[in-house]
């Protein structure tokens, strides 16, 4: 719902630049008001890597559910501090927030792997039936593969806007094949057969 809904607010920031561009003029830009980048870095950065440490942490065992939660604070404390010094901005692409939060998500999924091989729970399942394991193998693939894209992103559509453009299909690729992992998250119960029940630790 959140991606069709950024997508969606993304096209029409282009299709209504009077929109866009009062957007734009708010928040500092007056030269390119044409860009919607700030949709993309609220949504598909602050509000998805968010959602998917909070995705991981409830896979966790209590003991280090801890952890996501400073990685949280700490992720949201460094996009603060961006925006308000506008070291950052909004307006423009963000290759050092994208960067700590692919390294929040990168620790996340260490975490889970750990537990995965040393919590007793995880020791008497099967990780091949066990949806958590594909959603984080998944979500390693993606911000491993797409770090160099994003942290690089403006030298590379300055520079080789062509590779830049290459390269920006993998993470679409990589965020499709994630958010199917989602859709099978929601309907793994009705196949039993198939998907294994994650292991429960309480909230």
């Amino acid at each position: 719902m959140i991606t069709a809904f950024y997508e969606n607010l993304a096209t029409y920031c282009k299709l209504n630049p009077e929109f866009n561009s009062v957007v734009n003029s708010f928040l500092g830009n007056t030269e390119n008001l044409n860009f919607n980048a700030w949709v993309y870095n609220i949504f598909n950065q602050y509000v998805i890597v968010t959602m998917f440490l909070l995705l991981v942490r409830s896979w966790l065992p209590l003991s280090k559910r801890k952890y996501i939660n400073w990685l949280v604070i700490i992720y949201l404390v460094v996009i603060s501090v961006s925006l308000i010094t506008q070291l950052e901005p909004l307006y423009l692409t963000q290759p050092m927030i994208f960067a700590v939060g692919a390294n929040m998500i990168l620790i996340a999924c260490g975490l889970y792997f750990i537990g995965l091989i040393t919590d007793s729970k995880y020791l008497v399942a099967k990780p091949l039936r066990l949806i958590s394991f594909w959603q984080v193998t998944f979500l390693l693939f993606t911000y491993s593969l797409t770090y160099i894209t994003w942290v690089s992103s403006l030298y590379l559509y300055e520079v080789n806007p062509d590779l830049g453009v290459s390269l920006m299909t993998i993470d679409m690729i990589m965020g499709i094949i994630n958010l199917f992992v989602l859709f099978l998250i929601l309907i793994s119960p009705k196949f039993p057969k198939f998907f294994q029940k994650e292991p429960y630790y309480g909230i």
